[in-house]
């Protein structure tokens, strides 16, 4: 062995995007210094033998800390979300900086910093979000954010305090191609979605399953059809975000066909929730537990989401991690006197930062729909690449950061709220059986988290700065 290695990880089963190989690693500084056949020797020893060593986790669609329009309170700031991530396998989460209407970019996203500084038990990077994008935005703040590192950012084409029209859409992509930035788009038709909300209320129809008709995959098909051909006019790279079924699914293949530089994420309410979870016991208000835009759907969608993650359709493995109470305090959950009166007072969000691997390695790589290799690049290698970090993040190699997360394939575990470590008081995926879960979490050699406990002195998160994405 090479002398000074910090760490060894001995007898484990190294997986990449593309191999999978029995070898021992070795770290010194928070990077991997040695990959061979044996390490025999080193200050601090793991065996890992009967275990699969990964590269650590990314989840690149994160919501923490985020302000709301009505004053709804996220139930994760960057302490109890990035130590949910840790606990779930990952060692780098890419939250959200939400520019708040009337207000700078830059103003909001040096106030987003302020919450994050030490508090984060992973590392992270920010995306930004563009809700208003003025002449001084779009002239000054975004091309000089995006060349100090901030090298991606979302646009709605739905929610009244976000959404922005086509001429917006249009100006903040010729700002993208002129900088060379990724542009993340949720695409769900907002005058759609309007249209259906006020019909359905005339009706009475306003409990919480109406919101997943409300938010009909018709509508996320358009908007996906309409983000796809603004990207190419302009011609920039798009990533839709937060898939949901086979209807938007099939614009995104039929763009990838023509070679057009078009990305795309799901989440996992979208493989193991539908609609009909939305109707809660008896169509009451426990169905609130399961709004989220896009909703999940039916079946149908769900075998098609497979075969997108099977085929290359889709590129990335998020969560969409967006956590709020359910009863919350201060009337401030899902569970509140306006949300109540019609589904579409509910926020819109749900957990899933700590479950996002376990689900996917369940029941994808377990139960044979994908292969361990395809797991590792849809959640680690694949976002650090489209997202810039690559191959300091997401790879097994000599001089990445030494980000790493051991995985039993084989522990059986029940997913329960009072076994996560998140900030909300339910997570919508309660009772799940799961095959397979992470068991030590490595952070540049350090370890974070272990058998689902998070340790306190491993608060050694830092901000990453982000270099031009892949997808260029």
């Amino acid at each position: 062995m090479r002398a000074g290695c910090d760490l060894a990880i001995r007898g484990g089963t190294l997986v990449t995007a593309s191999d999978q190989f029995r070898a021992d690693l070795g770290i010194r500084d928070g990077k991997i210094v040695e990959i061979a056949a044996e390490i025999a020797d080193a200050r601090e020893e793991i065996d890992a033998t009967g275990l699969m060593v990964l590269p650590g986790g990314i989840d690149a669609h994160v919501h923490l800390a985020q302000p709301t329009s009505d004053g709804t309170v996220m139930a994760d700031d960057f302490l109890t979300g990035t130590r949910s991530a840790a606990a779930g396998g990952n060692t780098t989460v890419l939250p959200f900086a939400l520019q708040v209407k009337g207000s700078s970019l830059r103003e909001c996203l040096t106030a987003y910093h302020e919450k994050a500084e030490g508090a984060c038990y992973t590392d992270v990077s920010f995306h930004l979000i563009v809700s208003d994008p003025t002449p001084q935005v779009l002239g000054q703040e975004l091309p000089a954010l995006v060349r100090d590192g901030y090298s991606s950012f979302k646009v709605f084409m739905t929610y009244d305090d976000l959404v922005l029209n086509d001429a917006e859409l249009l100006d903040v992509f010729d700002v993208a191609r002129r900088e060379r930035a990724l542009v993340m788009v949720h695409a769900e038709g907002h005058d759609a979605i309007k249209h259906m909300t006020r019909r359905l209320e005339e009706e009475g129809k306003t409990a919480p399953y109406y919101h997943a008709v409300a938010h009909h995959q018709i509508a996320e098909r358009e908007a996906t059809h309409r983000a796809i051909s603004h990207a190419q006019l302009i011609d920039v790279p798009v990533m839709i975000v937060h898939v949901s079924g086979r209807d938007p699914m099939e614009q995104i293949q039929w763009a990838k066909k023509r070679g057009m530089k078009v990305f795309a994420e799901t989440c996992p309410q979208y493989i193991v929730l539908t609609r009909d979870d939305l109707k809660g016991l008896n169509m009451d208000f426990e169905g609130a537990k399961y709004v989220c835009s896009p909703p999940p759907r039916d079946t149908d969608s769900q075998d098609a989401i497979w075969e997108g993650l099977r085929d290359g359709t889709f590129d990335v493995f998020s969560s969409d991690h967006c956590p709020f109470y359910f009863e919350g305090a201060n009337e401030t959950g899902k569970d509140n006197p306006r949300a109540r009166t019609s589904f579409k007072w509910v926020p819109n969000g749900i957990p899933g930062v700590e479950t996002r691997l376990p689900i996917l390695f369940s029941e994808g790589v377990r139960k044979g729909r994908i292969s361990i290799e395809r797991f590792v690049a849809l959640t680690s290698t694949n976002p650090a690449k489209l997202y810039g970090l690559y191959p300091q993040k997401g790879a097994l190699v000599i001089g990445a950061d030494a980000d790493i997360t051991l995985w039993d394939p084989e522990r059986k575990a029940v997913i329960t709220q009072a076994s996560l470590n998140h900030g909300a008081d339910y997570t919508p995926f309660e009772g799940m059986e799961i095959e397979g879960w992470p068991v030590r979490t490595i952070l540049r050699g350090q370890t974070i988290a272990a058998d689902g406990e998070v340790l306190e002195q491993g608060r050694a998160g830092r901000y990453l700065s982000r270099a031009t994405s892949s997808a260029w």
